[in-house]
């Protein structure tokens, strides 16, 4: 019987409503997403600062992606024994690039291939709880 899922870090991403998104913001005046969330605008040609909360996804196109053959260091967290895993860059549809696992045991990502955000879990902890994050899934 596997325990409750939690985020491994809170106020990422949701998937309340069946679509996974991430959570971040984008400068109200001149448009840059931020991920994670930022209360300014740090873009050097903007004159204003005021950002606004905004979710991003749930779709992207891959740009670049790489596999992931050793342990990360902390403060990431994994199931021993450490299983290689691939990592892409992902130009999500509304304007955000941003680097995330791919969804273990899919198909190997391609530059140039769509993919989706996705909830799934990175650790299992003693206790049976599911430590979770943001990933991606190949369409």
């Amino acid at each position: 019987m596997s325990g409750p899922r939690v985020p491994a870090v809170e106020g990422l991403f949701t998937d309340d409503d069946g679509v996974a998104r991430l959570l971040g913001s984008r400068c109200a005046t001149c448009g840059t997403p931020y991920f994670p969330a930022s209360s300014l605008c740090h873009h050097p040609d903007c004159d204003d600062s005021a950002t606004e909360d905004a979710s991003f996804g749930p779709s992207g196109t891959v740009w670049s992606y790489s596999v992931q053959n050793y342990p990360p260091p902390a403060p990431a967290i994994y199931d021993e024994p450490y299983e290689p895993y691939a990592l892409a860059v992902v130009d999500l549809d509304d304007g955000l690039r941003v680097v995330g696992r791919m969804e273990p045991g899919g198909s190997a990502p391609e530059v140039g291939g769509r993919v989706e955000v996705v909830v799934g879990p990175i650790r299992t902890d003693d206790d049976g709880t599911e430590r979770t994050s943001w990933m991606f899934r190949t369409v």
